[in-house]
């Protein structure tokens, strides 16, 4: 089957399909060969997520008197240009002087084995304890006065004919933009690099009350949580919309759950220890969405992931937040039928691992993944349907 399609020809190429109350494959190519996940490593991540978490935090405050104490958990909605969370803004709207107490952290910006030509594309933007704006300025078009929010970096924004449309330089917070290529209907995002004190700064301006920034509080309040309503449209942002820094935010708050600080590299040290017993191979895990290329996992692997996910949130919940062929999220461009998967796609990979219901019925859990390809993904895209097509006619 795999020598009818020559857009694979030359890639590498590993697969695993079985069903979903069977360890025995119906089709297995090199399925315990190490691949470069890319998004599929957002499975891990959301796997982790759903073991963690009944409710997710969103953060810990006290009252005190006209005092409002607050601490970040990771949770990454605060005034998301894509993903409102209403009871987030209304929660800042009240009438305090505000206190941040910073968590104790070691989160990096950008992941291990990101590319660094890649920080200021939104699919790069920084991690941070507490994301705002997801970490992001947004460039409404106008080549005589584009807008620029939020509003902080308004004095930051420079004229540059000599670029294409609107860039940021590596090592700050300056923002370029060339008019005579911009049109009206132009929005764009680019990263911002954070901190703690540009956080307080652009809180401040937002809600228009006073915010202090506690950096090295003497002893810690008796927290209360505010929990989010908005589990689905996170994870459907995580799985549809393969947000980065979603990802990388839902590690954050494991980290700050389990261990009363920020590090994504003693989650995923846990997560593996944790997980061993059922992993087929082990797992070169580095990141929460699978931007690094140091990550490494096996088709076998994302199998035993995938029924990890179906028998804690079951076929219905897969349904809604997974895309779905045809319809939704990266699998618009998929023409199958009753498809449920993620994909993940860096340049020369690109990977395709979920669900399939069968016209019987059947559930069948696949992963297909094909690696250091030159041909255009698209045709990979193609290629990978072909395939999936003759097995649902073979496997019913």
């Amino acid at each position: 089957m795999l020598k009818k399609i020559p857009v694979f020809e030359q890639a590498h190429i590993a697969l695993s399909i079985e069903t979903l109350n069977s360890s025995k494959p119906k089709a297995f190519y090199q399925g315990g060969n190490y691949m470069t996940p890319a998004s599929n490593t957002k499975l891990l991540t959301f796997l982790a997520a759903i073991q963690y978490f009944d409710s997710l935090p969103v953060l810990y405050f006290q009252k005190q008197d006209s005092i409002m104490n607050f601490k970040a958990t990771g949770y990454p909605l605060l005034f998301h240009p894509f993903y409102p969370d209403p009871k987030l803004d209304s929660f800042f709207k009240q009438n305090y002087h505000w206190r941040y107490h910073a968590p104790k952290s070691e989160l990096n910006p950008q992941g291990s084995g990101w590319s660094w030509d890649d920080y200021f594309y939104y699919y790069a933007a920084e991690n941070s304890p507490f994301p705002i704006y997801g970490n992001t300025t947004q460039m409404i078009g106008g080549q005589d006065n584009p807008q620029l929010l939020p509003k902080a970096f308004e004095h930051q924004l420079v004229k540059d004919t000599l670029i294409k449309k609107f860039y940021r330089k590596s090592d700050q917070n300056r923002f370029y933009y060339n008019p005579q290529n911009l049109s009206e209907t132009d929005t764009l995002y680019r990263p911002f690099i954070t901190s703690d004190s540009l956080f307080v700064r652009l809180l401040k301006q937002h809600i228009k009350r006073p915010v202090v920034y506690n950096k090295y509080p003497s002893k810690e309040p008796n927290w209360e949580t505010l929990y989010s309503d908005q589990e689905a449209s996170l994870y459907k942002a995580l799985l549809q919309n393969s947000d980065n820094g979603i990802a990388e935010a839902l590690l954050t708050m494991i980290s700050q759950k389990t261990f009363g600080e920020m590090s994504i590299k003693k989650t995923i040290d846990t997560l593996k220890t944790q997980w061993d017993s059922w992993l087929p191979d082990p797992i070169e895990w580095v990141d929460g969405s699978g931007v690094s290329r140091y990550n490494m996992i096996t088709p076998r692997t994302l199998i035993a992931v995938l029924k990890k996910i179906h028998n804690k949130v079951g076929l219905e919940t897969i349904k809604d937040y997974f895309p779905k062929s045809n319809i939704s999220g990266t699998l618009k461009d998929y023409q199958l039928t009753e498809v449920y998967a993620k994909t993940g796609t860096l340049r020369h990979n690109h990977n395709l691992s979920g669900y399939w219901i069968s016209s019987k019925g059947r559930v069948f859990v696949f992963s297909i993944m094909v690696n250091h390809f030159t041909q255009p993904t698209s045709e990979i895209r193609k290629g990978i349907s072909q395939l999936l097509k003759q097995f649902q006619k073979k496997l019913k």
